[in-house]
């Protein structure tokens, strides 16, 4: 079964995820999706970002770590997806409040140049270029990618978005 999945997938592709927590020992816990990440067949981590503390969206809740990285797969966009789900579960991830709190949560952002709109992932991330917390460290590590619905580079985008909040962790 993981052929099949692996067959419709023809050439390495560029994709940048975000990475945040604000439950348990956040550091960690990103620290710990990145080493699985880098150590999961058919993915190659490439750049990652610095962590940044970020003031949280939604209900009252502590503050995040946020970070993004860079991979490079062969994976459908799909099961890149699934991936990213996996390793939240690995980390007490559970869905119960959306923009709730949480020990771990993974977005793929960007994959290519691709543009996806499917009930269950949406690329490039539909609220991505509003928010500080993903640009700030995505420009960080691929300020020219160019988002291809607006076709502004990620730098300009960050540029364009309110970046108070955000705090490089030192």
């Amino acid at each position: 079964m993981e052929s099949v999945k692996w067959a419709h997938c023809q050439k390495q592709i560029a994709a940048a995820i975000a990475l945040g927590s604000n439950l348990g020992d956040s550091l960690k816990i990103l620290e710990g999706a990145l080493s699985i990440l880098a150590k999961t067949p058919g993915i190659e981590l490439k750049q990652t970002s610095s962590w940044y503390r970020t003031a949280p969206i939604g209900p009252p809740q502590p503050d995040y770590l946020n970070g993004c990285a860079v991979l490079e797969t062969p994976m459908a966009p799909l099961l890149l997806l699934e991936t990213l789900l996996d390793v939240e579960r690995q980390f007490g991830r559970e869905r119960r409040e959306r923009w709730g709190p949480r020990t771990l949560d993974l977005d793929l952002i960007l994959f290519g140049d691709l543009i996806l709109e499917k009930p269950q992932l949406h690329i490039p991330h539909p609220r991505m270029r509003e928010r500080a917390f993903v640009l700030i460290p995505l420009a960080e590590i691929a300020p020219d990618w160019v988002d291809p619905l607006t076709q502004k580079s990620i730098a300009q985008l960050r540029d364009a978005v309110n970046c108070s909040g955000v705090a490089r962790l030192e």
